[in-house]
């Protein structure tokens, strides 16, 4: 069974930094690009970065030079968001996916408030 956990989520002010991680298991994760997405209430879920399996990366306008996708050097299985520069519109539910899967994770809340 494919399980993603999503963690590193919190609460932050204007400026700071965040990094996600997002763990994989139950199945081959070098098989497979990642990406991260995230949702608001008011928005439908939207891509901001993505890892393909060729190294590859890409960037929504909104977050490109201030977020950076990668692989955990230290941890085979897991995938990091490292969000610098936070502003109060990066306030959301941010999810982990496999991409050309159904498989998502649960998410975890990130805010960015004083």
């Amino acid at each position: 069974q494919v399980q993603l956990a999503e963690s590193g989520g919190g609460l932050v002010q204007p400026g700071g930094s965040l990094r996600l991680s997002c763990e994989v298991s139950g199945i081959t994760f070098s098989r497979y690009g990642v990406g991260w997405y995230r949702q608001t209430p008011e928005k439908q879920r939207e891509v901001l970065a993505r890892l393909f399996l060729d190294g590859r990366t890409s960037y929504a306008d909104s977050v490109q030079g201030r977020f950076t996708i990668s692989r955990d050097n230290a941890a085979e299985n897991t995938v990091l968001l490292q969000m610098n520069n936070l502003k109060p519109e990066d306030t959301a539910v941010y999810y982990c996916h496999l991409l050309g899967s159904l498989s998502w994770g649960q998410g975890t809340q990130v805010t960015v408030s004083t």
